[in-house]
């Protein structure tokens, strides 16, 4: 069993991150090999994980776990959810000593944590994340949150997990749509700060799409470096890790304005919200237009969700700006943005009016 580890410093905490196939057939061992003494756990999983994949887990605990199931999505990702959890830990008397597993995608994860935080002011977090997306993303880093109808992730902490498990066998069950949404977070990545990353996956895109060995791997390990390097440096996203919000203002306004319908998910609203941070990049004479040039290629040879007159029109103006207004990243009535420069290199610290947005974003849905 080959494992590839990676190691996250934060200030507080240090724990590791493991990258294999079929870790999840010795969990127990892994866990002991890692300095965790799991006496006591609740498994949270997303019923959309596939049953064999669960049965295998409870195997290599011989059966002796906890387990409760949650439907993950956007609209599940609230305080009712977390309460549901807490009420479990508090019934069964877990101490902050005991441990809560996440199993599923991004959504889990953030919502198992969150739940962890909060449980006598924190118990010990174990995630597991089975999605491309949440295991080159939400994974790592410690940000935990919920949803209100203010917007997404607008209650939160940042609660840093004692050991990650990425399973890259969950991967061969996802649907293409997922494997996108998983993508999109690698290649902004890539864009943000290594342009030799991005040229590698401009190659091999339709390798790594197809989860083609060792191209696959090589993504993800090099994805989950870039995000390691930003949070040890800046946990609490107080400087450099708000680069990692690049797209996420206009990928988070879009899906509340689509009020978290499955039509368009957490992945797919990303990337067309990094498409409308380039436009309005290119746009404002931030970003040149060589490497424009090159990302939206790359975004169309691949056949990306490219298009945002498909989900929106100018009716959905008003809502877009206002979600975009709430936004938590905001410290003013100015609507703060993640801008490119240039492939590998950010800019941070752009607050612009609400009107600019307006003017940008008519533009975008008639033009």
């Amino acid at each position: 069993m080959k494992i590839i580890k990676l190691k996250v410093k934060t200030e507080k905490d240090s724990y590791p991150i493991l990258i294999g196939k079929n870790l999840i057939t010795n969990l127990p061992k892994l866990f002991k090999e890692n300095s965790i003494n799991l006496k006591r756990c609740l498994i949270v999983i997303d019923k959309n994980v596939p049953n064999k994949f669960v049965t295998k887990i409870k195997k290599s605990f011989n059966n002796k776990v906890n387990i409760f199931y949650i439907f993950a999505n956007e609209k599940n990702k609230n305080q009712k959810t977390v309460n549901s959890i807490l009420e479990i830990l508090l019934k069964k008397n877990f101490s902050r000593e005991d441990y809560l597993i996440a199993l599923g995608g991004g959504i889990t994860g953030d919502i198992v944590g969150y739940a962890a935080s909060q449980f006598k002011r924190g118990l010990h977090f174990i995630n597991i994340p089975t999605t491309l997306l949440s295991q080159v993303d939400s994974a790592i880093g410690g940000k935990t949150g919920i949803n209100t109808k203010y917007g997404k992730n607008m209650i939160g902490s940042f609660y840093q997990p004692k050991i990650v498990i990425s399973d890259s066998i969950f991967l061969s069950t996802l649907p293409k749509r997922e494997i996108i949404c998983g993508y999109g977070e690698i290649l902004k990545h890539s864009i943000i700060l290594n342009k030799k990353f991005f040229n590698f996956l401009d190659k091999k895109v339709d390798a790594i799409l197809n989860l083609q060995s060792p191209y696959i791997e090589k993504a993800i390990f090099e994805s989950c470096k870039i995000k390691k390097k930003v949070v040890e440096q800046d946990e609490k996203e107080k400087s450099l890790r708000k680069i990692l919000n690049f797209g996420h203002t206009f990928g988070h306004a879009f899906e509340a304005t689509l009020k978290y319908s499955s039509r368009l998910n957490h992945g797919e609203a990303v990337l067309l919200g990094m498409k409308t941070a380039l436009n309005f990049s290119f746009k404002k004479n931030f970003l040149n237009k060589k490497d424009y040039l090159s990302i939206i290629g790359h975004l169309r040879n691949s056949k990306f969700p490219f298009n945002l007159k498909t989900y929106f029109s100018l009716k959905d103006l008003n809502k877009i700006i206002i979600f975009m207004t709430k936004d938590k990243k905001n410290n003013s009535n100015k609507i703060n943005l993640v801008l490119l420069k240039n492939i590998g290199r950010t800019l941070i610290g752009n607050n612009f009016k609400k009107k600019d947005l307006e003017i940008f974003m008519k533009r975008e849905l008639t033009n």
